[in-house]
């Protein structure tokens, strides 16, 4: 008899599971996150600036074809600039603005430290941004690199690798 009451137990929990994977699903067909268009009314003026160029790098990446998924997503490893959709692969960006190259300029600001920082932070959110984008199958990644330089934009795609 208790060999029937786990059987009946078993298949309620695998239906709940189908019921709910296919409301996940349909939910993520049809949520789109919001993209915001206006900068933030607070913040310091690097931050104001920063906002800017990212706003800059998004409409750049648009006009070419790429299809931004969120903005600024943050979580306690880090913060992801750009998520974006190039075909069937998931992009991860970052956007860095120097107005002095002194150091190196934008693009070189992107060292060891913060690609590990980078690659924490998407480990995090990839498994949430699969399912809602890419009906729940494991998208291929990249990490690029927006940088903004003496008024001059530059994308580099595929910047580093896990």
């Amino acid at each position: 008899m208790p060999t029937d009451a786990y059987a009946r137990a078993s298949q309620a929990q695998a239906s709940a599971h189908r019921r709910r994977r296919r409301r996940l699903a349909r939910q993520a067909a049809t949520r789109q996150p919001p993209v915001p268009d206006a900068p933030p009314a607070a913040g310091s003026p690097s931050q104001q600036r920063g906002y800017q160029a990212e706003h800059q790098a998004r409409d750049y990446l648009e006009a070419r074809g790429l299809r931004i998924l969120a903005q600024n997503l943050r979580c306690k490893a880090g913060e992801i600039d750009l998520i974006a959709r190039h075909g069937d692969v998931l992009v991860f960006i970052e956007v860095r603005q120097r107005c002095d190259g002194r150091f190196g300029g934008a693009a070189a600001s992107v060292n060891r430290a913060k690609q590990r920082r980078l690659i924490r932070t998407a480990q995090h959110f990839l498994a949430r941004l699969c399912r809602q984008h890419f009906q729940a199958t494991r998208a291929p990644c990249r990490f690029d690199v927006i940088s903004l330089d003496d008024g001059g934009l530059r994308w580099i795609q595929d910047a580093f690798r896990l």
